[in-house]
């Protein structure tokens, strides 16, 4: 059996590509690789259904995210793409084309009516704070979406009655055109592709069978997660309107600021302010983390700005093991005011540093008494050339 090829590379795409660009790579293959443009053609045929593979994989952020870990073995009984022949990529894909006439030419929109549909997706947003996103945590978010109406039992006619087959299209739900040596197939404009029509609607969904709700649910938060993090709840979105499978919940993660710490990627950041003192001989100071408070080690002569990490103390990562670090950026703080005392011994340190100047200092008033006899030396210069040039 041949190997299977990398799924980023039969798209086209970096992994680090986003969802937009992974659509996007996938619908231009499959329609460069589509039956309908490729008759008789099996090469094409394979390409097509490798291609529908690696989207269905890549194109679903938690296949994708086990893929990027594990590889194709990491699929394998959890999800792993199972095509049988193309039309089980139409109905599985078939909206990515788009609707309208070139989605009817080439497997979009409703080109198998007899063929259940998948429901749409829906969306809801979830804020949590810094420690449960480290940590995960287990939440509860509410939303809207349709279910059957009760009043008709979802065929959306008054009951007592019930719907009647088209008679436009003969309850087919799709009618063809023929243009010369061409035939068309389009949704039926008079059912709109249900393959049927409702004399007396029923007065609480208005002939539609569905009725919004509210819902509630648990969203099981991972460890890591980040405000780019989109959670899927399977089987929690819209009915199908034909009796196929439900649309998911998309559960959008928002992570709250935090008074102490600020992420950038796995890595925390935290700023502590430190004595003069302190800075200058050195001490130990206990520094907080999302687990606690730890204790870290100022070296003496640690000068204003510098940073210390804390191995294993930052955020989870929510694809691979291990967590970033923490990272202490030191302040150090004058205080204001000074008590008598504190202005005594500043005095006589300020003695001290005038009397024993640092190499650092040096080299720093070195480089200004540089600068200011260069700048004199070019006034002398200029003076002398006018003189010069009046004479």
């Amino acid at each position: 059996m041949a190997a299977r090829r990398d799924y980023y590379e039969v798209l086209g795409v970096d992994r680090n590509a986003s969802e937009a660009q992974i659509s996007e790579a996938y619908r231009k293959l499959a329609l460069r690789f589509h039956p309908d443009r490729n008759p008789g053609d099996e090469e094409a045929v394979a390409k097509f259904k490798e291609a529908a593979e690696a989207f269905e994989v890549l194109g679903h952020a938690e296949k994708r995210a086990r893929y990027d870990r594990f590889g194709h073995a990491g699929l394998e009984g959890h999800g792993a793409p199972h095509f049988h022949d193309v039309s089980d990529i139409f109905s599985a894909f078939g909206d990515i084309f788009g609707e309208g006439l070139f989605g009817e030419l080439f497997g979009g929109g409703r080109r198998h009516p007899g063929r259940p549909s998948q429901g749409a997706d829906v969306r809801c947003d979830l804020t949590i704070d810094l420690s449960e996103a480290a940590h995960g945590t287990a939440k509860e978010v509410r939303f809207t979406r349709h279910a059957a109406c009760e009043t008709c039992g979802g065929s959306g006619a008054t009951p007592g009655t019930r719907p009647e087959p088209c008679r436009y299209c003969g309850g087919r739900g799709r009618v063809v055109q023929s243009t010369g040596i061409f035939s068309l197939q389009t949704t039926c404009p008079s059912c709109h592709g249900s393959g049927q029509t409702i004399a007396h609607p029923c007065g609480d969904c208005r002939g539609s069978g569905f009725v919004k709700r509210k819902v509630t649910r648990k969203v099981d938060v991972p460890p890591g997660v980040d405000n780019r993090t989109r959670l899927r709840l399977q089987g929690e979105g819209e009915p199908s309107p034909n009796g196929g499978p439900p649309g998911d919940c998309y559960c959008f993660i928002h992570i709250a600021e935090h008074p102490l710490f600020q992420r950038r990627g796995q890595d925390l950041i935290c700023e502590i302010p430190i004595g003069y003192s302190q800075a200058a001989l050195g001490a130990m100071i206990e520094v907080p983390t999302l687990e606690g408070s730890e204790e870290l080690h100022i070296p003496a002569g640690t000068q204003n700005g510098e940073v210390f990490s804390l191995r294993g103390h930052g955020m989870p990562d929510l694809r691979r093991r291990g967590r970033g670090n923490l990272l202490v950026q030191v302040g150090v703080e004058v205080h204001k005011p000074i008590s008598p005392e504190h202005e005594v011994a500043l005095r006589q340190l300020a003695k001290i540093e005038n009397t024993h100047v640092s190499s650092k200092k040096k080299t720093f008033f070195e480089k200004i008494k540089d600068l200011f006899s260069a700048e004199s030396n070019d006034r002398s210069n200029n003076s002398d050339k006018t003189q010069s040039n009046q004479t």
